[in-house]
Order: structure tokens, then sequence, then C-alpha cells
């Protein structure tokens, strides 16, 4: 049985308010703990994820190989600004703006709980952008919001890579957060009543036709906001090789086409809504 989970405990990497340090090393042994993972992932491409609910909240983890130059992955990550370009691909993300904050750039995203819900009504996360790491053979990024939404708090994205070659990277992308108390069971009660037929990538065991059983519930949740994000940072990448007048409509593109591969877990519209609203926040200007 392929699984793309592990239990709580085994080697994802801890969530913490104060961040570990970003070090080639640890994500050279990533690499080399993954490769068997990575190899033969039943994602179609080789990526790993795993996800598990933490003391406090939820933590959600990706590892990849990508097809893109080290270098431009690297003026990517380290750019606020581009990093509001790439945010604003996700369907729930309706506007972002960068700001100068004390210890550098400020990438203020205004989320939406759903694609159709009015931009008016999309809550801020205000995340401090920090490059933890900047080197010839590797790069981290840290972003992170301490007050979120709806009892979250302590959101942080991490993104880190290194070339594998002259054309491809291998990154690990991390998305965790805390709730409180009230939040907690106000998400439990959806997942087991509106949202129980959502199911997550990890494999947990086999119907009675043989089929896969995925996880549901908290892990569930994290695992398909983990990828919606990951899927976001690879579809940005993947237009910034088109002409520069191109690299939207590219984008937008690359990203539907990245959702729709997992229709199980993340479809929710079709290519026409996608793209419409997309290109209405565009011309709203809500952007660096």
């Amino acid at each position: 049985m392929l699984s793309l989970g592990i239990a709580p405990g085994a080697h994802a990497r801890p969530v913490a308010n104060d961040p570990q340090p970003l070090t080639r090393n640890a994500l050279q042994e990533d690499h080399r703990r993954w490769s068997a993972e990575l190899a033969g992932s039943p994602l179609g491409r080789p990526i790993h994820l795993v996800s598990r609910e933490t003391d406090h909240g939820l933590q959600g983890e990706i590892w990849a190989v990508l097809d893109h130059p080290f270098a431009e992955a690297r003026a990517v990550f380290v750019d606020p600004a581009q990093w509001c370009e790439m945010l604003l691909l996700h369907i729930n993300n309706r506007r972002c703006q960068v700001r100068t904050g004390s210890g550098g750039g400020i990438v203020a995203l205004g989320v939406v709980r759903r694609y159709d819900k009015p931009v008016e009504d999309a809550f801020d996360l205000r995340f401090e952008h920090r490059v933890g790491a900047d080197a010839p053979d590797h790069v981290g990024v840290m972003l992170t919001a301490r007050e979120g939404p709806l009892g979250t708090s302590e959101h942080r994205v991490v993104i880190e890579a290194m070339p594998l070659g002259e054309r491809q990277v291998f990154v690990h992308f991390s998305y965790a957060y805390e709730h409180n108390l009230m939040a907690r069971m106000a998400t439990s009660a959806y997942l087991a009543t509106f949202g129980s037929y959502k199911r997550g990538f990890t494999v947990i065991g086999r119907a009675p036709d043989a089929g896969p059983v995925h996880i549901r519930g908290m892990r569930g949740l994290m695992e398909r906001n983990a990828m919606r994000y990951f899927l976001t940072l690879d579809a940005y990448l993947d237009g910034g090789e088109a002409p520069a007048g191109d690299r939207f409509e590219l984008r937008l593109k690359k990203w539907f086409d990245g959702i729709e591969r997992y229709p199980a877990q993340l479809h929710e519209v079709d290519f026409k809504t996608y793209a419409e609203l997309k290109r209405a926040d565009r011309q709203r200007g809500d952007r660096p």
C-alpha cells in the first residue's frame, strides 16, 4: 500500500515559534531520506506529502523535485513582491500588498473563506517575509503571521530549495498554524457534517473494492491546503519561462491544471469561473 503520510512524531520537522535554522545539510538529508518516496510517488510526479496534528494546531509538509533552474527559484523566493503575485494564484486569495516592516518585507494577504465571497469580506494575514538562508546552492525563506482569522494564530510558511543539476531543484515546503479550542471544535463539526465528503491524500487503508481509502478530518484539511499552496508556487515558476506579457494567463492555466490533476481532493470550479475571478482581482490592482 502506498501512503503519503506518516504518524505523528516521525521525521517531519517540528513546528516552533522560534524556527530551526534552515541549512543545506538538513535539506540534503531530507532528499536522501525521501528519495524512495519521491521516485515511487502515487501522485504521478516526484512529490512526497506529510501531515500531522500538533499539540496546538496542524502542519503539512511537501518535498518535491521541480524542473526549474535553482537561480530562477531563488529569485522568486527571496522577493516579497513575487510572493504576492504568486499567492494571488490561489483561488481564495483576493488581494495582496507588500509593505515595509522592521525586520523586512510584509506580505499583506487578503483571504476569503470561499472563492465566491466578495473581496470586501477578506480577512488579512500579515506575513513577515524573512530570508533565513541565501547561498549559491541553498535558499530558505520564512513567512510568519502571529495573528490569523477565526481563532487561528502562528501561521508559518517555509520554503527551501537546493539545485539538483542545472535544470532541477529539490524543494521543501511547509505550512503550519495553531488554532484555539473554539476554532478546533467548529472545524471538527464542519468536517463531520457538511465537509464529511472531503478527503486528503494520505492512503490509510483499502475499501472492499480494493480502492484507496484517504484520510479525512483535520489532517485531510491540512493536506488539501498544503497541496494548493505548493501547486501555487509550482505554477508561478512554470509561468516564469514565458514572455512577460503571457505569464499571467499561463500561470492561471498551470495552477488550474495542477489542481484538476487531483479532482477528488481539490476540484472546486471550472476554469472559466476561476480565470474570471483572478482577472478581476488583477484589474482591481490590489497587488505590488
